[in-house]
């Protein structure tokens, strides 16, 4: 390398360095809140995915403790169990090695609640030798402790959630009934959840569980043999299972949850690099003559784009770096005040702890890396490109107002969007409607130019009136490229903010309608612990004076694969159409002579495809067959549930038993009176296993788990606001202290501070709405694919759109009252020199 290169080269890093230090320097405003935008992406993105991979990995530790790590597992389709006799012949059969029998029970001691599992030690101990680590209570404590019938051990949680120590005597309840424990140890194999184990004859005697059994743990010596021996000796109410298959359970519980939380944070990310970009265009508008003259000067394209995309790197990772610590922190609060499933319900009573993802951070890093360097690389390429003398003489916007802005870009992008959205979901999640969005967010913030230009047309054609809101609009309608920049960050922030707000408010809403058509009772009534309502109970309950009419049902988890959530069984009176609280969505036209009808509800349609007037097969009473009478809606059970009327259910099954309870009451009685003779008229075993409500208190319980449920939506609904007013506190603030020359050539020309003002607080004004009007009809077309495309592929079913017409006014009047303010109060630093000092450049 000659002299002179080297020189060259040297002369080009200085001049870079200069560049770059002296914007830092300038205007460190715009590089914090650029940074700040690209940190709320990474720290929303990255604490949702550690909150998610937490949870899973604390539910899975659960399942361990409470499965104790079997090969596989033949597991109960219901709560019902399946016969004990199937036994000897699961552990004589090929491939396998042993065989442990359990008993599990839904119990509950005081009021916590757990799962009573019964086993027989000898064969736990050589099958799932993790769950039968049982820790005596002293050395007093023999050795065959561990079959006595009144002996119960619990694990470290359950012994904290009861308040009760070691030796001492608590009441069990379970499968109805209430019976005398001994805690004699701890269980330190299942401390990850609330779990008690006793002897499994004690189970079955003292619960009423006699000849049956839930489960059976498989040890084998040959699985490939065992496999396909096992599933042709299983009868219809077992199902073999793996400890892949009870993952992937626990995984679809919440799958399409998680993946829509981390989605809407990567679509915040994205938001985050459309500020970039339009604080990086601004910069560069603003250097354009700085760039030109180091053009002259011999530095080439590349130096320009160097410039621009290294202080896309420096906000990069200032900005990726403070994100990821900023995630952990959010993570750790998530856990702490919502939960491992962020309130949503998926693992109910779980206790997860924030495990660090190294794969993870890298790659949430590395988005936001490249975000900043995407945002800050077009508009570098844009100012490579500029002729430098050209740019010498023009600092702006140089597109000729007569000129049309195209629009064909803007719509081929909305166009591939909507195709991409319509495409079906991918192993069940919505993937395409995601590409979609992102897509036609792209294609909204495209369109920007050609909006701007339309919108203000009819206002720049009008003459006259007074000079600063002349001034504005021909300002703003001349320079449409610029209010693009200024606009995009806006336009993005806003339409994801729209399409959530709407896609909450059409779902509460649809929930809130569907709770009125539902709770048409008077007062409700349903067991724990697995208690039920016997037929004696049950008569004379129905015998309560005030009561016009009652209606008993039972409901149960059914199994219908392994590696899918139970679905609901319902058993409740519904032929002849006697149940008016079912909502049909969808019905068959008629039914064969004879057929057992079912209905099911409109998830379950979209999960297994059962159609009206298709005949199914359901694992109750060995496998029967049903014919679809109709579909329900149904917003309560997102794994899917089926009703059979309870007069088929007790013939199939012989279960008389009955959990839930609706009563209509006769007019003019008291609900408070009638719920007070129904408890005086269970027996006394049940008293403290029956809650009594009314149907406000259900529907008040029922939006506030909703609510809690979408607490993490609110919360990126909230921060997008806060994403776009910052977007336009910046932009405005930019755009206005680089025109300082401009205003001081208007000073020269006669206008006022004031007018300047004014002119300033309109443009700014005529921005924020412009922004706004585009951010709303832009989310309103992202809603419609949330609602009507992510929704349906995520949780299975639908609802109709409804518009929040208070938000879309109050995110409008923020965002342009934003904008204008922000713009007044930079005109006011902009304009406070001299005219002769602002513009002394032209001399």
């Amino acid at each position: 390398m000659g002299v002179a290169e080297r020189a060259g080269l040297i002369r080009g890093r200085l001049a870079l360095g200069w560049l770059i230090g002296g914007e830092w320097r300038f205007h460190p405003a715009r590089f914090l809140t650029t940074a700040v935008a690209i940190a709320v992406g990474v720290a929303l993105g990255f604490a949702v995915h550690l909150v998610n991979g937490s949870a899973l990995a604390s539910f899975d530790g659960a399942m361990r403790g409470i499965s104790g790590e079997a090969e596989l597992s033949v597991r109960a389709t219901s709560p019902l169990g399946f016969d004990e006799a199937l036994y000897p012949r699961v552990a004589t059969a090929r491939g396998v090695a042993d065989a442990s029998p359990v008993v599990s029970l839904d119990a509950r001691i005081g009021g916590t609640r757990l799962t009573l599992l019964g086993i027989d030690v000898i064969r736990a101990a050589a099958v799932t030798p993790s769950l039968i680590g049982i820790r005596p209570a002293g050395p007093d404590t023999g050795n065959d402790g561990v079959f006595d019938e009144a002996a119960l051990f619990l694990s470290r949680r359950a012994l904290a959630q009861t308040k009760a120590r070691v030796g001492e005597i608590v009441q069990a309840t379970a499968n109805g009934r209430t019976v005398p424990l001994r805690i004699a140890g701890t269980l330190p194999g299942a401390d990850e959840t609330a779990v008690g184990v006793i002897d499994i004859a004690a189970a079955q005697w003292r619960f009423g569980r006699l000849g049956r059994i839930d489960r059976l743990d498989l040890a084998m010596s040959d699985r490939d043999a065992a496999e396909p021996t096992l599933r042709a000796l299983l009868p219809a109410d077992a199902v073999l299972s793996s400890p892949a298959s009870q993952n992937a359970q626990g995984d679809a519980l919440s799958r399409a949850y998680r993946v829509n939380l981390d989605m809407l944070a990567l679509v915040a990310l994205l938001t985050g690099g459309f500020l970039v970009y339009s604080a990086q265009s601004l910069s560069v508008v603003r250097r354009q003559r700085a760039f030109a003259l180091l053009r002259t000067l011999g530095m080439p394209r590349g130096g320009v784009i160097a410039a621009v995309v290294v202080e896309g790197v420096a906000i990069g990772l200032v900005g990726a770096a403070a994100g990821l610590l900023a995630g952990y922190g959010l993570a750790w609060a998530a856990l702490h005040w919502f939960g491992g499933d962020l309130g949503a319900g998926y693992f109910g009573g779980g206790r997860a702890q924030v495990v660090f993802q190294p794969a993870a951070a890298f790659g949430f890093f590395a988005l936001g890396l490249a975000a900043a360097i995407l945002g800050s690389a077009l508009p570098a390429r844009v100012a490579a490109r500029a002729a430098p003398a050209a740019a010498l003489k023009n600092a702006g916007d140089v597109l000729d107002p007569r000129r049309p802005v195209a629009w064909w870009p803007a719509a081929t992008l909305l166009a591939a969007g909507a195709a991409a959205a319509l495409l079906p979901a991918v192993a069940g999640l919505p993937l395409f409607g995601f590409v979609g969005m992102a897509l036609m967010l792209a294609g909204g913030v495209a369109g920007v130019p050609w909006f701007a230009r339309t919108l203000l047309a009819p206002l720049a054609r009008r003459g006259g009136g007074d000079v600063p809101r002349l001034l504005a609009v021909r300002h703003l309608h001349g320079a449409p490229g610029e209010a693009a920049t200024a606009l995009c960050g806006i336009v993005a922030s806003t339409a994801l903010m729209i399409a959530m707000a709407t896609m909450v408010t059409s779902f509460r809403g649809a929930v809130d309608d569907w709770l009125g058509d539902v709770l048409g009772a008077d007062l409700y009534a349903r067991t724990t612990a697995g208690a039920s309502f016997d037929p004696a109970t049950r008569a004379r309950l129905a015998a309560t004076p005030g009561i016009a009419t009652v209606a008993f049902s039972r409901q149960s988890p059914l199994t219908i694969t392994a590696d899918r959530p139970p679905i609901s069984l319902i058993a409740r009176p519904e032929r002849g159409g006697r149940d008016p609280l079912l909502v049909l969505i969808d019905r068959a036209p008629s039914l064969p002579r004879g057929a057992l009808p079912v209905w099911v509800s409109e998830p379950a349609q979209r999960l297994y495809g059962w159609d009206p007037g298709e005949t199914i097969e359901l694992p109750i009473a060995g496998r029967t067959r049903f014919v679809v009478a109709g579909v329900w809606r149904d917003y309560g059970r997102q794994a899917g549930a089926v009703l059979v009327d309870e007069r088929d259910y007790q013939r199939l099954t012989g279960d008389e038993g009955r959990d839930e309870i609706s009563v209509m009451l006769t007019p003019g009685q008291d609900a408070g009176r009638v719920a007070a003779a129904l408890t005086a008229r269970l027996p006394a075993s049940l008293r403290g296993q029956v809650e009594i409500t009314r149907p406000a208190t259900l529907r008040q319980l029922a939006l506030t788990l909703f609510d809690r449920s979408f607490a993490v939506t609110y919360l990126l609904e909230a921060v997008a606001i806060l994403v776009g007013l910052a977007g336009v506190a910046a932009t405005m603030s930019a755009q206005t202290i680089a025109r300082e020359r401009e205003f001081g050539m208007l000073r020269h020309l006669g206008l006022t501070r004031r007018q300047l003002t004014a002119m300033l607080g309109i443009e700014g004004a005529i921005v924020g709405l412009t922004g706004a009007l585009a951010g709303i009809g832009l989310g309103l077309l992202l809603a419609q694919v949330l609602i009507h495309v992510i929704n349906p592929q995520s949780f299975n079913w639908t609802m109709t759109t409804r518009i929040p017409f208070g938000t879309l006014v109050g995110v409008a009047t923020a965002l342009t009252g934003a904008a204008a303010v922000t713009a007044v109060l930079a005109g006011r630093r902009a304009t406070a020199r001299s005219a002769i000092t602002s513009v002394r450049e032209d001399w």
